[in-house]
């Protein structure tokens, strides 16, 4: 078989009991808030790497971070530690524009988003919303564009390899609690949209820079309005005061700064929609015709041990993560030799809902040699992880358990 590796984480807590939410790291949370308040009145501290943190995100942990750019923030692949929950200052950031002035977060409360397609439709204040709903969800967070470090053919965007990813709780007010509230949506509508506030420059067409999504209309009953992520005020790193939480998608689908949610008869025509993030052929051009990056798949990676972990022969204990995006993870498989055998891992930690990742642990021997190792995940509706990735010009929905395989060498 040939080289896979060349081949083509305070209140209103998930329902569970205080011991679980603390074996997820959820007690990392404290303190969080409190270093972000000081981050936003100090200047930038120093990243650990070739490129400092943004002062909007200077709050972060720089050494598990890698700076690509200030609007794309990846977590080391050795970070992600052993709690299901993302820390939020490892989480990742990409921002498609850069975030609003942090003025906006002054008055969270006051901050507005109008809801449209609804038998009555107005504007509702965060603080109006809090009034509407309470409830948690921990999802997994994943940049549309993960994995595309790996893709051969060098696509446009960032080199993401695993870190555009994290699992995370958030608190907010049900969409579905809003519309009910508003009389329900309106007749003939099939596509919940949401747009983004951040500031757009002057001189051009806003359709053709907005931050503005559609997914179909049943995604509307697990998606939040959120305010909180990780039990804290929502940063304006990662969307705050408000964003749209749609469970199971793509990161940009899930609406930072989100000013508006509505429902429509069809797609919003926002070039970010209408050709931005389309499962494009290599060598074409994007258009609506295409699939959209919506739903995540099945996927998992392995995080210890790495290529440049020190290994004696003898046991080991081989560790990773999985989801699978809309569906619950079933079961991991790790292999040792690049894919040729496979042993099922056990599913460790708490189980935080089918959103969320889980964690797997499997004991190995490792003699002293060269190893391939890599995972494989099974969702609960029977999808498996894919060996190879799907070809595509924007190096989206990179699942492949090939690329994602580290070789390690043992002494």
């Amino acid at each position: 078989m040939s080289d896979p590796l060349k081949s083509p984480r305070r209140r209103h807590l998930l329902a569970g009991s205080a011991s679980a939410l603390a074996a997820a790291g959820l007690g990392g949370f404290a303190g969080q808030a409190g270093a972000q308040a000081a981050a936003a009145a100090a200047p930038p501290a120093a990243a650990a790497g070739p490129k400092p943190l943004p002062a909007y995100a200077a709050w972060k942990d720089a050494d598990s971070l890698i700076v690509h750019s200030s609007s794309t923030i990846e977590t080391k692949r050795s970070a992600f530690g052993n709690s299901v929950i993302t820390p939020s200052d490892r989480l990742y950031i990409r921002n498609n524009l850069p975030a609003p002035d942090a003025s906006v977060l002054n008055d969270r409360d006051a901050w507005a988003v109008s809801v449209e397609g609804v038998r009555n439709p107005r504007q509702l204040t965060v603080g109006e919303l809090k009034k509407m709903g309470i409830e948690t969800v921990a999802t997994v967070l994943q940049c549309s564009g993960n994995g595309r470090g790996y893709f051969p053919s060098k696509p446009s965007g960032t080199p993401w390899q695993v870190g555009a990813a994290g699992c995370v709780v958030w608190a907010g007010v049900p969409v579905r609690s809003v519309v009910e509230a508003l009389g329900g949506v309106a007749g003939g509508m099939k596509f919940m949209t949401g747009t983004g506030g951040e500031k757009l420059p002057e001189g051009v067409d806003p359709k053709s820079v907005i931050v503005e999504r559609s997914v179909p209309l049943a995604a509307l009953q697990d998606a939040l309005l959120a305010w909180e992520m990780n039990g804290e005020p929502l940063s304006l790193a990662h969307g705050g005061p408000l964003r749209l939480v749609v469970p199971g998608y793509t990161g940009v689908n899930n609406i930072k700064y989100v000013k508006r949610l509505a429902f429509t008869e069809a797609e919003s025509d926002a070039k970010i929609m209408s050709h931005g993030y389309r499962i494009t052929p290599p060598g074409g051009k994007a258009d609506p015709s295409q699939a959209s990056v919506l739903e995540m798949g099945v996927k998992s990676w392995v995080n210890s041990p790495l290529a440049d972990s020190p290994l004696k022969a003898g046991p080991a204990v081989v560790t990773g993560v999985a989801f699978g995006g809309v569906n619950a993870v079933r079961k991991v498989e790790v292999s040792i030799d690049g894919g040729r055998s496979w042993r099922e891992a056990r599913l460790i930690g708490p189980d935080l809902g089918k959103y969320a990742w889980r964690q797997f642990a499997l004991p190995v021997n490792l003699p002293a040699g060269t190893h391939v190792i890599t995972s494989r995940a099974t969702d609960a509706a029977g999808n498996v992880q894919p060996e190879q990735r799907m070809e595509n010009s924007g190096g989206y929905n990179n699942a492949s358990w090939a690329d994602h395989a580290v070789k390690v060498t043992v002494a």
